[in-house]
């Protein structure tokens, strides 16, 4: 773990480098096979390989986020992670992502705007922002979790999106990022609404700004090579996601 009294190596022993994450947050972070992988991953590892640090990939609850990283088990959190409403808990990176929450439905329902979803069962992640957004009328659309019939709270996104599939609940709140991979199996539709638009960074704890701007000044550099582009472009059609930088 990095508390970042001289980042690298001591001696012939590489310090390591641990990121906390969601493994069911594709394309961000997720399991393939045997091996994690994800946008934000690849990001960390490339991170770790210019510092020479040995990177050490955490799946995490993320209820249990902040206890995970305030106790030192991880060093940064890094998956997706919405900056928005929570400024003043973390020492952020600057923000690399522009993210909206959009809404996911199954592709064969008759359900083609927010408004259809009055008096409909939806599901969001715990602990999210589209989660608080919904609860307490932050959504752009006025009152709009107040007119669904319930808000269905999951631990994951995959048990969410499992819940859609069996028609327990008849929309999933989440990112576009997840929707869009999700919609590539032909079975769901995106709304076009946005519910809420934000920011995602990556969170270390607070006063470790050392270990952030290491990290963030290495970001940089990947972004300003091409290097960070190159992995988005895997990840996102093609795509270049990233906004630090530019």
């Amino acid at each position: 773990m990095i508390v970042l009294a001289g980042c690298g190596q001591s001696g012939d022993q590489k310090k390591s480098f641990t990121v906390g994450f969601d493994a069911n947050f594709p394309p961000y972070g997720y399991k393939q096979g045997s091996e994690y992988v994800g946008f934000d991953l690849d990001l960390a590892r490339e991170v770790a390989k210019r510092n020479n640090w040995k990177l050490v990939l955490k799946p995490i609850n993320w209820d249990a986020k902040d206890m995970e990283l305030n106790s030192g088990m991880i060093d940064c959190i890094w998956n997706g992670f919405t900056i928005n409403g929570r400024e003043d808990k973390y020492e952020w990176s600057e923000p690399y992502v522009d993210n909206s929450q959009v809404l996911l439905v199954r592709a064969k329902d008759n359900i083609v705007k927010a408004a259809d979803l009055a008096g409909k069962n939806v599901a969001v992640q715990t602990d999210t922002p589209v989660q608080k957004a919904l609860n307490k009328g932050g959504a752009r659309h006025e009152d709009l979790g107040k007119k669904f019939r319930k808000i269905v709270v999951t631990p994951n996104y995959n048990n969410a999106i499992m819940e859609l599939e069996s028609g327990s609940v008849d929309a999933v709140a989440l990112d576009i990022g997840v929707a869009q991979e999700k919609m590539k199996s032909g079975n769901f539709r995106m709304l076009e609404e946005v519910v809420i638009s934000e920011k995602y960074g990556i969170g270390f704890a607070k006063g470790n700004k050392t270990l952030r701007d290491a990290v963030q000044k290495t970001l940089l550099e990947m972004v300003k090579d091409g290097t960070a582009a190159q992995i988005s472009a895997k990840y996102f059609n093609g795509r270049d996601v990233l906004i630090i930088g530019k």
